[in-house]
C-alpha cells in the first residue's frame, strides 16, 4: 500500500493573517516616528545654518583683525550683514535686522528663522561680531 506524503503548497490563512497583523502593528508604531522626523530635520537644518552664520562672523572678525584689507571680508554692523559672509545663503531663511551696538568687536545675539514646518516656526540664535 502506497501512502502519499501531504505536501504543503503555500501558507495557511492563519499564517497570512498573523503576518498582516504583525505588519500592521509595526506600521502603527513606525509611522508617527517618521512623521516627526521632518520637523526634527528642519530644526537641525536651522541650527546648522545658525552655526554657520556664527562661524562666518567669527572668521570674518578674526581675518579683519589681522588685516583690514583682506579680500572676502566685509564690515558687519547688524545681524543681516552676516548673511553676506556665506558663499550662498539658503533660501527660506530670514535674519532679524538687529543692530550690533558698540564698537569693533561688540557682539549681539541674532535670531534666524527657518522655513515653516506645518504650523511650526523654527528659530535659532547665533552670535554676530561687529566689524568696522
Amino acid at each position: 500500500m502506497f501512502i502519499a506524503a501531504k505536501r504543503s503548497l503555500g501558507f495557511t490563512l492563519i499564517e497570512l493573517v498573523i503576518v498582516i497583523v504583525i505588519l500592521g502593528i509595526l506600521a502603527a508604531v513606525a509611522i508617527p516616528r517618521f512623521i516627526n522626523l521632518s520637523q526634527d530635520a528642519q530644526v537641525a537644518a536651522t541650527n546648522g545654518v545658525a552655526g554657520a552664520l556664527g562661524s562666518a562672523s567669527s572668521s570674518n572678525y578674526g581675518a579683519r583683525s589681522i588685516d583690514t584689507t583682506l579680500a572676502g571680508t566685509s564690515p558687519v554692523a547688524n545681524c543681516t550683514d552676516v548673511s553676506a559672509l556665506m558663499a550662498s545663503f539658503p533660501s527660506g531663511y530670514t535674519i532679524a535686522a538687529n543692530a550690533i551696538s558698540g564698537s569693533n568687536g561688540a557682539t549681539a545675539t541674532c535670531t534666524l528663522t527657518g522655513p515653516p514646518v506645518g504650523t511650526s516656526v523654527i528659530t535659532a540664535t547665533f552670535q554676530a561680531i561687529r566689524v568696522s
